[in-house]
């Protein structure tokens, strides 16, 4: 077995980064792996769900043909939240992923088990997924660099939805130049996925960022770490030439709230199809009435978050409630894109910490109520909620764990962030965990 395949190996047996792996690996190959959300031919796709086991797909999902096609191999399918429900990968049916940097802590969610294989395993590459911060959040936890496109630049076929305006499928490695190539690869049109059919042509390459925007409102509630860290990072990006201005963004208030509508509402009608007739678990007990017969499936084999979701967002649905909470929440998406499209007529790009917090311990999760698991998602929301590209690199080290910075720029710029990412990486020296599989 080559050393590669050693740390594939160890990164599913000690951090559970992965639910299923390959048996023998093709070292003439490069190597990439993706989420439990994408469908693979040769793997289960279970979307980090019990209802789904045993669902075993007979075709590819776009992006990973695309990876094949290139010359590489799926090595393995990443842990996860189900559907993509959660902040720190602790709502997944197959394992919960373990931090890199610290087994005690979480690598993020929903792309946990992503993030630490981009981590762990040198010159891999992770297809993730983001709804409101799936990949931004484990590439800061992880300390990997983490690039979420802009809606609708990769094709969602073959993917399980969680969110059908929201979900984006992105890249996660240890540096930007693999996340850059393999982001061409993946990108494109596709006939299968109308929404991506739109697109601008990729340019050559992008513009650095020479004009960056801090807002105001997202320096609140940080760990006064991360604040300390993000500030000395700001600092240096002006030693490489770069102006930071901070700005006002009232409307970023907003985002959290309209996003768990928008996204719940979607997710419960996504949801609506598991019900132990066409995939994965089925019920044995076929002479009952249908009411029956789906609540006794739905009811074992989803998790508690996926119930919480699914009540959520068909409330939200309901005759009488649709104008106050659904309608009003796509205003403030659009609110929202013009309050960025305002700052970037002056500023080539956004940044932000990317979580307001390192990587907390399993037992501190524990601890957290609801909202409180939600609110983690402030900063990655907003640039999720208007479809905006955005990558997570790491900026710092607190008590030896990686904290994360994130820029966001307009629409179709992806190359302009990736062109920051590379320019950081020469200024900042990125540390990895010491792995002896």
């Amino acid at each position: 077995m080559s050393a590669i395949y050693d740390l594939i190996r160890y990164a599913q047996l000690k951090h559970r980064a992965f639910t299923e792996i390959v048996e023998d690996l093709d070292d003439t190959k490069f190597h990439f792996s993706a989420k439990d959300n994408l469908c693979a031919d040769g793997f289960q796709a279970r979307a980090g769900s019990a209802v789904l086991d045993g669902y075993r797909p007979p075709f590819d999902a776009t992006p990973i043909r695309k990876m094949k096609d290139s010359g590489g191999q799926l090595v393995g399918k990443t842990t996860m939240d189900e559907f993509g429900f959660g902040t720190f990968s602790t709502n997944s049916a197959h394992g919960v992923p373990l931090n890199p940097f610290d087994l005690e802590r979480s690598c993020g969610g929903s792309s946990g088990g992503a993030g630490a294989a981009a981590c762990l395993i040198p010159g891999h590459i992770a297809l993730g997924v983001s709804t409101g911060g799936s990949i931004s959040g484990p590439a800061s936890f992880c300390g990997v660099v983490g690039l979420t496109p802009t809606y609708g630049r990769v094709s969602r076929y073959g993917l399980i939805d969680y969110g059908n305006s929201l979900d984006k499928v992105g890249l996660l490695s240890r540096s930007s130049s693999l996340v850059a190539k393999h982001f061409r690869t993946i990108s494109g049109p596709d006939p299968k996925d109308p929404t991506s059919c739109a697109q601008p042509v990729l340019a050559d390459r992008g513009k650095m960022p020479r004009s960056l925007a801090v807002p105001k409102e997202a320096l609140q509630n940080l760990d006064p770490a991360v604040r300390s860290s993000f500030q000395d990072a700001l600092s240096r990006f002006k030693e490489l030439g770069t102006e930071v201005h901070e700005v006002s963004m009232p409307s970023l208030r907003f985002a959290l709230p309209a996003y768990y509508i928008l996204a719940t509402s979607e997710a419960s009608t996504n949801l609506a199809r598991y019900c132990g007739m066409r995939f994965g678990r089925r019920e044995e007990e076929l002479n009952q009435h249908f009411n029956d017969f789906f609540t006794g499936v739905r009811s074992e084999s989803f998790g508690d978050e996926a119930k919480r979701r699914i009540l959520l967002g068909t409330f939200c649905r309901m005759v009488g409630f649709r104008s106050r909470y659904y309608l009003k929440s796509l205003a403030v998406r659009q609110l929202l894109i013009e309050e960025y499209q305002k700052v970037f007529r002056d500023h080539d790009a956004v940044v932000t910490p990317t979580m307001p917090f390192i990587a907390p311990r399993f037992e501190e999760i524990g601890r957290m109520k609801t909202l409180e698991m939600y609110g983690a998602d402030v900063l990655t929301v907003p640039p999720n909620l208007t479809g905006m590209p955005h990558i997570s690199v790491p900026c710092a080290y607190v008590k030896g764990l990686p904290v994360g910075m994130q820029l966001v720029a307009d629409h179709w710029k992806e190359l302009d962030l990736l062109e920051a990412a590379s320019a950081w990486e020469k200024a900042f020296i990125y540390r990895f965990p010491e792995v002896s599989p």
